[in-house]
């Protein structure tokens, strides 16, 4: 595992990654252990974690991230140096628990778990969906919160959209590369056929922020993320984008680790179900206005 990582080394990490992914941003950016998470790292459980994995102790771990979505990860608008949101908080409290610092590495959506199975980065906290196919991949899952999804359209839904079924028939589908619900909404197609219409088109995208610009350009109808991301985008365009539909996908959103790390892997459970009894999760959660965040039991999900 890379634990000692600077942030020139990062750096040249990111590049590589951007390189790989196609996205334009190069901002690597180090946010440290903070005074707010003294009583979390000062728990019996903590300390006890702390003792137990003492190989993470004074160290950096890297964060492979996708920050362009509002509310979980994005680059600060005060600091460009920096990440903030929900998960950015999150992960600086495990980091705090264990008794590590957080780094990140920007990449695109797609490449986040290559870049942590290719040993440039350490680990993931970015609002992904943990799924077996993803964790395929090269990665474990610790799993903890549950998911539900929106679907954003323009503001009086034209085109009548009431989920992922044949409503999307003929429409364009704007999705990042990598999401689940690629194959979802390709899975509709022969129920398209079988009315005699056209199956939904699904265009791919980089980053939430294009796939919405998507649709405020009129090049695609829908696009589909958590509904936290959802409604943050309403918020900021309430005058042309709506929401369609709220679906439960039955997946959680997960951690992810390299497969084989399991010593890692644990301690960042354990220190998510500490985080999780002590109501911290659920704090984030209305800190970054994500009304809909309902924690999950942490949970290993592992194919290795």
């Amino acid at each position: 595992m890379t634990r000692t990582r600077t942030l020139s080394i990062i750096g040249t990490g990111a590049a590589l990654a951007l390189a790989l992914s196609g996205c334009a941003a190069d901002t690597a950016a180090t946010n440290g252990p903070s005074d707010e998470w003294s009583d979390l790292a000062a728990s019996d459980t903590c300390s006890t974690l702390r003792d137990e994995n003492p190989d993470l102790v004074g160290t950096t771990m890297t964060n492979a991230l996708n920050p362009h979505t509002p509310g979980y990860e994005t680059i600060s608008v005060e600091d460009p140096n920096t990440y903030e949101g929900f998960d950015i908080d999150l992960g600086n409290a495990i980091g705090a628990c264990l008794g590590f610092s957080v780094d990140y590495v920007p990449v695109g959506f797609a490449e986040m778990i290559p870049t942590v199975a290719s040993g440039q980065a350490d680990w993931i906290v970015s609002n992904l969906y943990a799924t077996e196919d993803r964790a395929a991949g090269g990665v474990d899952f610790v799993s903890y919160s549950k998911v539900f999804d929106g679907i954003l359209v323009s503001a009086g839904n034209p085109k009548g959209i009431t989920g992922i079924d044949t409503s999307l028939c003929g429409t364009t589908v704007a999705l990042n590369k990598g999401y689940v619900e690629v194959p979802l909404v390709e899975a509709v197609a022969p129920d398209c056929a079988a009315e005699g219409l056209t199956a939904p088109t699904v265009s791919l995208f980089d980053s939430s922020a294009d796939c919405v610009q998507a649709i405020l350009s009129g090049r695609a109808d829908s696009y589909m993320n958590d509904i936290n991301t959802v409604m943050r985008y309403i918020d900021e365009h309430p005058d042309d984008l709506a929401s369609a539909e709220t679906v439960m996908l039955d997946y959680e959103i997960g951690i992810g680790v390299p497969q084989g790390e399991h010593d890692f892997r644990d301690a960042i459970a354990a220190a998510v179900t500490e985080i999780q009894e002590r109501g911290i999760q659920q704090e984030l959660a209305a800190r970054w206005k994500l009304e809909s965040s309902e924690d999950a039991e942490p949970a290993i999900l592992s194919v290795g």
